[in-house]
């Protein structure tokens, strides 16, 4: 098939990728004569298309290319979801993890997780199957950790970091392991967070017994919200104590970067250090696990001003091709740009936000 013929077969089955400045452009116009502030929905999903659009022209890595299969699967595009899985089964390793690129984290590939085992199960397709069984098992029995089971977050150093919140956790607690989702979170707790703050420091290192970064980055914590609102979701109904212990835990971290918000609705990139650049992020992760919170009714029904307020914020920094721009920029996250991660979590504030309005309209 020639390069022609691929690029009509590719519009004909709706590729996502092939409309970053077509047919997503006319899917986010506004209907003539339409205000998009009186059809909020409307507004969420043409947004959503146009992010989705920007996101598959990006590079991805493990972690990456998972949180927007989440994304994905949270808008119920299961043939994103699918095609994203199929992808990140080509950049397996031989230990189980999904989606290696460059060089990975032992946790960050189970970010995709729950995602992946959804394509499993969708298509049924063997091959799929047995990789997220392998992803299973790493996480489970052969990825490094201490001697209380708390895994690390990088290969060559014994370190908790904020972000793993949003790995292991909701993917062990997807796959019905709901013990070991909730010992990972209190090990990370015990070790990151910081109760008169109600903030977690970024990184802990196990072997020297203190913080490699204690400084309190905003989308560390943001990480920390979106996992425990995922977990929440796969706790099942007669595990109310624990969901309760975990709504509590993400309320204190919404609680604890909402006290330094900006007047615009933004954040600081250490939250609590205003020499340190704007960005975007942490405003899409806290607007998520609130609408998420708020639609699955473990959030209170106050926060959701608070949660469209961060939304508006985000959404003025979309720019015309569907990039978020102003996010803590991939690939070194030393400054403001657009990343992957930014792309998905618009995604995900945008279809959170679309269930928290149809249950609570504005």
């Amino acid at each position: 098939m020639n390069r022609r013929s691929f690029l009509q077969a590719a519009i004909v089955m709706g590729a996502p990728w092939i409309t970053a400045d077509g047919a997503a452009a006319q899917i986010v116009q506004t209907t003539a004569g339409e205000d998009p502030e009186s059809n909020p929905r409307e507004e969420g999903r043409r947004r959503i298309a146009k992010a989705a659009a920007a996101a598959m022209a990006m590079q991805r890595r493990d972690w990456e290319q998972g949180i927007l299969a989440q994304a994905m699967l949270e808008t119920d595009d299961r043939e994103c979801v699918i095609r994203l899985t199929k992808a990140a089964i080509v950049q397996r390793t031989t230990d189980g993890r999904m989606g290696v690129v460059v060089s990975g984290s032992p946790t960050d590939p189970s970010m995709g997780g729950e995602a992946y085992a959804k394509a499993a199960k969708w298509t049924g397709d063997p091959q799929i199957r047995e990789a997220v069984e392998r992803l299973l098992d790493w996480i489970r029995t052969k990825a490094p950790r201490n001697d209380a089971g708390i895994l690390y977050h990088v290969f060559d150093a014994p370190e908790m970091w904020s972000d793993g919140l949003n790995c292991a956790p909701p993917f062990l607690a997807a796959m019905g392991h709901y013990d070991e989702a909730l010992e990972q979170i209190e090990g990370y707790k015990r070790r990151l967070w910081n109760p008169e703050k109600k903030l977690l420091a970024h990184i802990w290192d196990d072997g020297a017994r203190q913080f490699r970064d204690g400084n309190f980055w905003g989308g560390g914590n943001g990480w920390a919200a979106a996992g425990l609102a995922r977990t929440i979701r796969s706790l099942p109904s007669d595990r109310r104590t624990d969901r309760e212990r975990l709504a509590e835990f993400c309320r204190e971290i919404v609680d604890g970067c909402l006290a330094h918000q900006r007047p615009d609705g933004l954040f600081h990139n250490v939250v609590d250090q205003p020499a340190t650049f704007v960005e975007t992020n942490l405003a899409q992760m806290l607007a998520y696990a609130i609408f998420d919170g708020v639609a699955e009714g473990w959030m209170p029904q106050a926060y959701l001003a608070g949660a469209r307020r961060l939304r508006a914020a985000a959404r003025g920094k979309m720019d015309a091709f569907g990039f978020v721009q102003g996010v803590c920029a991939a690939p070194l996250f030393d400054r403001a740009g657009t990343s992957s991660e930014g792309q998905a979590f618009c995604i995900l504030m945008e279809a959170a936000g679309n269930r928290a309005d149809r249950a609570h309209p504005a």
